[in-house]
């Protein structure tokens, strides 16, 4: 892969405004061209939840397994259309019938995987209120977030999802955001922040305006610790208060906690060997004393992003796809947050 030089980071125009059609979702093939699209993240209507009186609608099959049968079949449909880094995540729910829970979310990822598709990740949509249910029932609280992938290099972005919404090294596959209530033709069946995070886990800011695929961050530890630790905060004085140098903190990075390793081995460009490295190291920990160690840890940071191995410099925004378009949640997630956006819907609302 090509990482020199690194294109540029400057920011980029908003995409133009999602565009959304009257449509089924079972025909958006018609719509899209073959592996044009990086991610869809819809939430399709609930079994037996609300019947929106429509002849093609999807919800009002007899049987939770025929419900089933039905969002998948319409699922591959849609595989053509994903990038072989493309995902699909669906929002899902579970419905009760004759006194208990059907397990439509169990039976949808059984089902998927025999046809093929992968489960990148299971998510628990933790609310903040739930349905008010009969009185021998616990309220529900939670939903599934079901990330399918059909290929296995599948696209995550860890780093942006992290420095948006992580809590200490790595984020968690449970996300507890506020219920929307809306009022009108169409529920709304997840919020806006729930959209966002998963536009931003599975959709690429950019990609390759040539070949499609998404560009890679090029990610360096910097020169920042999380300073919620009380070690962390002390040791962020010690340097501040030291006069050592980025090198410095460079070269802890290769030494790490002892001076085997990568300091054994030319560190970073010309001239920069083994020797020199350790000695800065050195220095650095006789300032720092054992608070060095907090350094080898240090927050990540974005230095560019790696030209694309097809040798294109231009690049586009990642395009989010909603073939149950509804009230435009989803379209307008992906808006705001730069990405290119399609929908569908039997008959949408005004999208503003």
């Amino acid at each position: 892969m090509t990482i020199s030089p690194p294109l540029d980071l400057s920011p980029r125009p908003s995409p133009t405004a999602p565009q959304v059609q009257v449509g089924n979702a079972r025909d958006l093939h018609l719509y899209l061209p073959a592996r044009s699209v990086d991610a869809i993240v819809t939430s399709p209507p609930y079994w037996r939840k609300r019947d929106y009186g429509h002849p093609d609608q999807l919800g009002q099959e007899q049987t939770p397994d025929e419900y089933v049968t039905s969002l998948l079949a319409v699922m591959s449909r849609w595989k053509a259309l994903l990038k072989p880094t493309g995902s699909l995540l669906i929002n899902i729910a579970d419905s009760y019938r004759h006194h208990r829970l059907v397990g439509i979310p169990s039976l949808l990822e059984v089902r998927a995987a025999q046809q093929g598709w992968r489960l990148a990740h299971r998510i628990i949509w933790a609310k903040d209120s739930g349905v008010p249910e009969a009185h021998a029932r616990l309220a529900q609280r939670h939903e599934f977030i079901l990330h399918f992938a059909w290929r296995r290099a599948y696209h995550v972005d860890l780093f942006d999802f992290a420095q948006r919404y992580g809590e200490g090294a790595k984020p968690g596959n449970v996300w507890t955001v506020r219920s929307t209530l809306h009022r009108g033709d169409h529920l709304a069946p997840f919020p806006e922040d729930l959209a966002r995070r998963m536009i931003v886990l599975a959709c690429p800011e950019r990609v390759c305006a040539a070949c499609g695929r998404p560009l890679v961050r090029l990610i360096e530890r910097g020169e920042q610790l999380n300073e919620t630790r009380p070690q962390a905060r002390r040791a962020m004085a010690l340097y501040r208060e030291s006069g050592l140098t980025p090198e410095h903190l460079a070269a802890i990075r290769a030494t790490g906690i002892s001076d085997a390793g990568k300091a054994q081995r030319v560190q970073r460009g010309a001239g920069q060997n083994s020797a020199r490295t350790q000695h800065l190291a050195a220095e650095a920990k006789a300032a720092l004393g054992g608070y060095f160690r907090e350094f080898t840890f240090a927050q990540p940071v974005q230095q560019g992003w790696a030209a694309c191995p097809c040798g294109a410099r231009a690049f586009e925004a990642g395009l989010v796809v909603d073939p149950f378009a509804g009230t435009g949640t989803t379209l307008r997630a992906a808006h705001a947050l730069g990405r290119r956006s399609f929908g569908l819907d039997l008959s949408p609302p005004h999208y503003p």
